[in-house]
């Protein structure tokens, strides 16, 4: 953890990898949800998933998001900013989409592609515990990877987004020299 946060930062960072940990490594619903305010509320902002409350959190995670995740999942943390309250971390979310996941991917059966998409996660705190998740990433893209979009025929990218989203010293412009042609 760098050294310049507060102590109330740290807090803020130690709990929120808390609540990722009991989501991803231990795949527990009820400690995931013990880690959030009685009034949170997550919300994944292409599909619209999530829920508010304790009640429609503990069916959210317990019956869509842990179950549905992709044994390989992987979350790898580009950067983190934590202020008063908030935590943010750009990440590249990874997975074989090998299970159904209506958290993200609500109809779209199973597709065994790989797909690595850049990710925001908004977090904010009350009174110590996480108070709502406001989770953003490229559909276009998830969508591309898996076969469902052609990039050929719309100006959106897959696994690429990823790439430059981890390597700024990518080239810029690729969609427009694209359809320039």
């Amino acid at each position: 953890m760098p050294d310049n946060l507060t102590a109330d930062q740290q807090e803020l960072v130690r709990l929120w990898e808390l609540h990722t940990d009991y989501e991803f490594v231990r795949k527990d619903a009820a400690a995931t949800v013990a880690t959030m305010t009685d009034a949170n509320y997550v919300n994944h902002v292409p599909v619209m998933t999530g829920g508010r409350g304790r009640d429609e959190m503990l069916e959210f995670y317990g019956r869509h998001f842990i179950p549905r995740m992709p044994a390989d999942t992987t979350l790898r943390l580009l950067a983190r900013t934590v202020g008063q309250n908030r935590v943010i971390d750009e990440f590249v979310f990874s997975f074989t989409h090998d299970v159904a996941m209506d958290w993200m991917l609500p109809g779209v059966p199973p597709t065994g592609k790989h797909v690595e998409v850049p990710t925001v996660v908004v977090v904010q705190f009350e009174g110590g515990k996480i108070a709502c998740e406001r989770i953003y990433w490229d559909q276009a893209s998830v969508l591309v990877q898996i076969g469902l979009l052609d990039p050929a025929r719309l100006p959106v990218a897959g696994v690429e987004s990823a790439r430059k989203f981890e390597d700024p010293g990518l080239p810029s412009n690729e969609l427009m020299r694209r359809v320039a042609g």
